[in-house]
């Protein structure tokens, strides 16, 4: 049996985990996907990269065993601060399209053009919260601006878990990560895995996505 944590992407809450985590739980297993400050029903003010990794970091520690923790997209930068903080409580590490930084990194510095304009798009109400694209779900909430610009700080501890692996998203245009994805295929640390979906491969492919966590047992 294992325990999952699950991060989700910008403008998602803990629910685009939903299926997956039935389908984890229908296998013994047990998971906890979180909807970060800011990004659920109750506003929260001056909300930064640093409060979201606190929380990841957080929930590692309240875990009574070593998890297997699971970020997509954005929440990359949230798994990857938290792990290395505490490196000795996590099992493993699972990118699901998402980013992989080094400090001074921020998701602004890691994507691509495509999405720095829906960025820019979604912040030109207020310059401090970014609105969601008009095609996600409608239970996405506008994501704070400074969680997708504060760069982040790290020692390399993270490095220090062992089983560390990448999911790529291959089937969709603009992907920034394709460089990532190659680099990380021949680092023997890390184990990759390239599926045919789109970027939000919890909500487009919960079946898929679940079967891959399996393996991580």
């Amino acid at each position: 049996m294992a325990t999952f944590i699950m991060i989700p992407g910008g403008w998602q809450g803990g629910w685009v985990f939903d299926t997956v985590a039935k389908l984890l739980l229908a296998q013994g297993h047990k998971t906890r996907a979180l909807t970060l400050s800011g990004l659920g029903d109750s506003p929260a003010p001056s909300v930064n990269l640093s409060l979201h990794i606190g929380e990841a970091f957080q929930a590692i520690k309240e875990c009574p065993e070593n998890p297997i923790v699971v970020a997509q997209s954005y929440g990359g930068l949230v798994m990857t601060g938290a792990a290395d903080a505490a490196p000795s409580r996590i099992r493993g590490l699972v990118y699901v399209d998402a980013c992989v930084p080094r400090t001074g990194d921020s998701a602004w510095s890691l994507t691509g053009p495509h999405f720095r304009d829906l960025f820019i798009a979604g912040a030109q109400a207020d310059g401090i919260n970014c609105v969601p694209p008009p095609d996600m779900d409608p239970r996405c909430r506008p994501q704070p601006m400074a969680t997708f610009l504060q760069a982040i700080e790290l020692t390399g501890r993270w490095l220090d878990v062992r089983q560390k692996t990448y999911i790529g998203a291959h089937g969709w245009e603009g992907n920034p990560f394709l460089d990532l994805y190659d680099r990380l295929s021949i680092d023997p640390a890390w184990t990759t895995v390239s599926v045919d979906c789109g970027h939000n491969v919890a909500r487009l492919r919960p079946d898929l996505l679940a079967t891959l966590l399996l393996t991580q047992v």
